[in-house]
C-alpha cells in the first residue's frame, strides 16, 4: 500500500512535469528559455530531493513532507514567473501562490515539528 501511494504520487508529479514544458521547445528568446531552463531545474531537484526522502512508513508524515518539497517547487517556480514572466495575468497567479503555499508550507512545518 505504502509503494503503492509512493509510485501514485511519483506518476502524477512526473506527468505534471512532462505536460509543464511541452511547449518548452518552441520558445524563441533566450531570455525565455532562461526562465523555462530555470523552473525546470527546480522541478529537478525537487524530484531528487523527494526520491531521496527516507519514507517513515507513517503516510500521513510521508504526505507531509512529500507535499512541503511540492508545495516548496511551486513557490520556486512562481518566484522565477514574478521575476521573469511577462503576462501580467500569470505574474499576478504566482503572487497569489507564493502567499498560499507559504501558508502551507508553514502549516506543513507545524505538523511535523509535533511528529516525533
Amino acid at each position: 500500500m505504502k509503494t503503492s501511494f509512493i509510485n501514485f504520487f511519483k506518476l502524477c508529479l512526473t506527468t505534471a512535469i512532462f505536460t509543464s514544458f511541452l511547449g518548452i521547445a518552441n520558445a524563441d528568446e533566450k531570455s525565455e528559455m532562461k526562465g523555462s531552463r530555470n523552473m525546470m531545474h527546480s522541478m529537478q531537484d525537487g524530484m531528487k530531493k523527494m526520491e531521496s526522502m527516507k519514507m517513515t512508513g507513517d503516510v500521513d508524515k510521508d504526505f507531509a513532507m512529500m507535499m512541503k518539497m511540492h508545495h516548496q517547487q511551486a513557490l520556486d517556480m512562481a518566484k522565477i514567473e514574478i521575476a521573469q514572466g511577462k503576462s501580467p495575468e500569470m505574474r499576478e497567479m504566482a503572487k497569489k501562490i507564493v502567499l498560499a503555499q507559504k501558508k502551507e508550507i508553514a502549516e506543513f512545518e507545524r505538523w511535523l515539528s509535533k511528529q516525533k
